[in-house]
């Protein structure tokens, strides 16, 4: 975890120049089917620049019937244009009894 956040934090230096600071609150539920599982509650203060961005905070776990635990989760991300195509990634994790780590990539289209 603890590469994860110095990486994120010498890619936001290797940008700072036009750096702005920002809060997100992003709440994620689950469902099967109907059944309703749960849902996390980030809310992460952030730094972004051109085309990249890093942030962390706490996270609120609050599954369906039981007690809710708070962990500490971030992301850090990255976009480029290429042409009509805006390629990007993330890099995500979350602490707790084994700390969880997730991925994002995608090619946007626009037209």
């Amino acid at each position: 975890m603890k590469s994860i956040i110095a990486a994120g934090l010498l890619l936001g230096c290797a940008h700072g120049v036009h750096a702005a600071p920002y809060l997100n609150v992003e709440a994620n539920s689950g469902f099967l089917g109907n059944d309703y599982g749960g849902s996390v509650i980030d809310a992460h203060i952030g730094i972004e620049g051109q085309g990249w961005y890093v942030q962390a905070g706490p996270a609120i776990l609050a599954p369906d019937g039981t007690d809710s635990e708070m962990e500490f989760s971030g992301k850090v991300g990255a976009s480029a244009p290429l042409g009509d195509l805006d390629i990007y990634g993330e890099l995500s994790f979350m602490t707790g009894d084994e700390t969880s780590y997730g991925t994002k990539a995608g090619v946007k289209y626009s037209f």
